[in-house]
């Protein structure tokens, strides 16, 4: 006889969750390559997309991830969505390579704005991580056009160039693709009050925009959300920064993880599921199943 103190749970996926368009185009992409290719090395240079399960199934189909660009090379090296340098685009294919560009579009619609307002003697700010590899290529093929040039992640990341961004006459702002647009306000505030002449370009991809925005309503119904996705992945992270500011998130790579949150769920009724864009749909159907098996 069922136990009736049990409460049925009630669990909803995010409509936008997993691969973006750009992921899927790279991914399905790379494959592709590979199967036209077969006699061909195929390297990819960096992880194609944050996610250590799908790198380690291309490597299964003879995909390799490139750590450095070789002084001689022979088969093909795709550019992942990211984008890269023209630097170093020219060495890969200095190296030997057949190139392959697979940057995402969104991604390079920053870089070609960047590169506009570099070229209009604009005072250039690109709003995200420094480290994180589409903003390198960003800033790298805007500063081929002005040293005036920086990343900033805050507004105290600014304070440093003060009196120069007071100085310039214009300045200009792009963003990583996958940043928070709160980031993108919190910069912009600051820089009104210190600038004389303000162009904002909000490049957050649409994907991003409707993926947290999806997200932020659900939480506000849910007892528990589950963003599931790379803890290296920028645009996961900022997905789960976002909900823990509004119900109880944790943040998963994989559903074996969810054996460290059992009371948590356990405690749970309504519970919403995403996943960031480069978490494949086999990882989000294990946690959903996992999390079904326990209702």
């Amino acid at each position: 006889m069922p136990n009736e103190n049990i409460i049925a749970k009630d669990i909803k996926l995010a409509k936008y969750a997993g691969f973006c368009y750009g992921v899927k185009r790279a991914v399905e992409t790379a494959k592709k390559l590979k199967a036209e290719n077969p006699n061909k090395d195929v390297f990819v240079l960096g992880e194609l997309i944050h996610n250590t399960h799908v790198i380690h199934d291309l490597e299964k189909l003879g995909i390799r991830t490139l750590t450095e660009i070789p002084e001689n090379g022979e088969g093909i090296c795709v550019i992942r969505s990211h984008g890269e340098s023209p630097e170093v685009i020219e060495k890969i294919k200095q190296a030997g390579f057949e190139l392959v560009d697979l940057t995402c579009p969104d991604v390079k619609k920053v870089q070609q704005k960047a590169i506009e307002l570099a070229k209009d003697n604009y005072f250039v700010v690109i709003v995200g991580k420094e480290e994180h590899p589409e903003v390198i290529a960003i800033k790298a093929n805007a500063k081929l056009w002005s040293e005036n040039v920086i990343v900033a992640a805050s507004p105290e990341q600014l304070v440093p160039y003060k009196d120069q961004i007071k100085s310039h006459k214009r300045v200009g702002v792009v963003v990583q693709t996958t940043q928070r647009i709160a980031t993108l306000n919190s910069i912009v505030e600051y820089l009104t009050s210190i600038s004389k002449e303000l162009h904002i370009a909000n490049t957050i991809c649409a994907s991003t925009s409707m993926r947290q925005s999806e997200a932020k309503e659900l939480a506000q119904e849910s007892d528990l959300v589950i963003v599931v996705g790379s803890k290296k992945s920028a645009n996961t992270t900022h997905l789960a920064e976002i909900l823990k500011d509004i119900t109880k998130t944790i943040h998963i790579e994989n559903a074996d993880e969810l054996n460290e949150y059992n009371e948590l769920i356990k405690n749970s009724i309504k519970i919403s599921v995403t996943a960031g864009a480069s978490t494949p749909q086999d990882i989000i159907d294990d946690v959903l199943n996992k999390l079904r098996k326990e209702k």
